[in-house]
């Protein structure tokens, strides 16, 4: 077992490179599963969602060969079965991605249920609903979903909520399909449109990712032969722009697509920092205690329901009282609890948390509940006062590569040691 040390405080100082995005390529690796061919994917991040998803290829019948630490060469011309590594399969969300390939390569798929961050219930229901009006026959249970089609055909689909991972999903299963699909009522992140420029790199016609309304047109195959870079992370990017307001302190964040972080730019200009935007890059500091602000998690372009931990650590220290809606997820506020350990005077109840700000929090030993609740109270350590112990390290590995060489490189006293 490892735990991260954090000695604190200590303001944040320096670059920091952002990494491939994890939401990108855990559904672009399922992806390579249309291609009857060879790809290469680069600036992949070095996670375990990443090795777990090449895990999972490879028992499918894919070859995999790592040319780096962010780069792989995938052939998946030899595809051999129809059912996944449960095991595997199981450890994260974003297996489900599995599906939609293999139902558009194939025809069928058994996966053993997703798992990832306990969030709360997170239905696949609009996934279902997109497969079988393509044409699939769709049956759950026993902890397993399992779907086989005959042919899909093309269709109009239209999402009655707005979902990430069911966009993506539809999207993979109708890009082999015969006919046009439309989706309507899209999710629109940043990384739906890096997985239709990685398919229409590789041979499909899809138009409109990023609004509302997706078309698909199906082609009879994929080819591959062509080498792709997964779009820089978001989330990690805006992680370390509100670790620097957390901390006063200074950070250059380079590679990084400023546009999609403009939600979060304004809110950090809102509680007081600075934001300079260089194109590729962005100086985010901050001199001085922050202000209170109101937050609504929303769907892209709106404040990411990823960042809202993170958040959530600037206005614990801020001065006045504060008050987070988390629209998306109805367990997102665990970390509150680790914070008031430090502190923090946090009254969460629901999809609402209340932050009286406090002057400083001061180090105790956490757990992270999820991915990101990790990255937030590794920011939290590093501005409070004392020694902060974070355990549960499986769920930050998940999503950040190599955070505490990050965070020690700008500055941090961080460790990562065995208990």
């Amino acid at each position: 077992m490892e735990k991260l040390v954090i000695k604190g405080p200590t303001p944040l100082k320096g670059e920091v490179h952002i990494n491939g995005a994890k939401n990108a390529a855990v559904a672009i690796l399922p992806a390579t599963l249309l291609i009857d061919g060879i790809c290469t994917i680069e600036n992949l991040p070095n996670i375990s969602d990443v090795k777990i998803s090449c895990e999972i290829l490879e028992k499918l019948g894919a070859k995999i060969k790592w040319n780096s630490m962010n780069s792989v060469t995938i052939d998946t011309r030899h595809i051999n079965t129809t059912t996944a590594p449960l095991d595997l399969t199981s450890k994260f969300r974003a297996s489900y991605y599995i599906i939609g390939s293999m139902l558009s390569r194939i025809g069928e798929i058994e996966v053993g249920m997703p798992g990832g961050c306990k969030l709360g219930a997170r239905p696949i229901d609009q996934h279902i609903k997109g497969f079988e009006l393509l044409g699939a026959e769709v049956n759950v249970g026993n902890g397993t979903i399992h779907a086989k089609a005959n042919k899909l055909v093309g269709t109009s689909i239209y999402m009655d909520i707005v979902s990430v991972g069911a966009t993506i999903n539809v999207m993979l299963a109708s890009v082999l399909a015969e006919g046009t699909t439309t989706i309507d009522n899209a999710a629109k992140e940043p990384h739906i449109v890096d997985v239709a420029n990685f398919l229409n790199t590789m041979g499909a016609d899809i138009r409109g990712a990023g609004t509302d309304i997706i078309k698909i047109n199906g082609v009879k195959k994929l080819t591959g032969n062509c080498t792709y870079s997964v779009v820089p992370d978001q989330i990690e990017a805006g992680t370390f722009m509100l670790a620097a307001v957390a901390t006063k302190g200074d950070l250059l964040i380079k590679n990084c697509i400023t546009k999609h972080l403009d939600s979060i730019t304004a809110k950090i200009l809102e509680v007081g920092g600075q934001v300079e935007d260089y194109g590729d890059s962005l100086r985010v500091y901050c001199n001085k205690r922050p202000l209170k602000a109101n937050i609504k998690t929303l769907p892209y372009p709106g404040f990411p329901t990823d960042l809202q931990p993170q958040m959530g650590v600037v206005l614990s220290l801020a001065d006045g009282t504060s008050i987070i809606n988390e629209s998306i997820w109805e367990s997102r506020f665990q970390y509150t609890q680790e914070l008031n350990k430090m502190g923090a005077d946090i009254m969460a109840q629901g999809k609402t948390a209340i932050f009286q700000g406090v002057d400083h929090l001061s180090g105790a030993p956490v757990y992270s509940s999820d991915l990101r609740a990790g990255a937030a109270l590794i920011i939290a350590g590093t501005a409070a006062n004392g020694i902060t112990e974070v355990y549960n390290l499986e769920h930050i590995d998940r999503g950040y590569e190599n955070i505490e060489e990050k965070f020690r490189a700008i500055g941090a006293n961080i460790e990562r040691v065995s208990y």
